[in-house]
């Protein structure tokens, strides 16, 4: 999923509490399922910006090139303004685009 295009808020916001349980009518459901959702955003960034880093790699550094790659300091920056995954994770529950399931809850026939 491309988390660079979503549009969400970059800041915490209050939010109404009510509005989390209505889904699955349990807060704490909830809360375990935004968590593992922003656990999984995480990794998908870390792993994406890592892989990014790596292109800047070289075999022998040396403090001067260090301090002067200008482009990994521009990515840097680019990720540290990204939403954080939490706020992404809950973006994605209110606009129902999380699919989940509680097999505890499901009816045997």
């Amino acid at each position: 999923m491309d988390y660079k295009k979503i549009k969400t808020d970059t800041e915490a916001v209050t939010r109404k509490l009510k509005d989390f349980d209505v889904e699955t009518g349990n807060i704490y459901e909830t809360v375990a399922i935004i968590s593992q959702r922003a656990n999984q955003i995480s990794k998908d960034i870390k792993e994406e910006l890592n892989r990014k880093i790596e292109e800047f790699a070289t075999p022998s550094d040396n403090l001067e090139e260090i301090f002067e790659n200008r482009e990994q300091i521009e990515l840097a920056k680019f990720y540290e303004k990204l939403p954080k995954p939490t706020l992404i994770a809950i973006q994605e529950f209110m606009d129902k685009k999380i699919y989940y399931k509680n097999p505890a809850k499901e009816i045997t026939a």
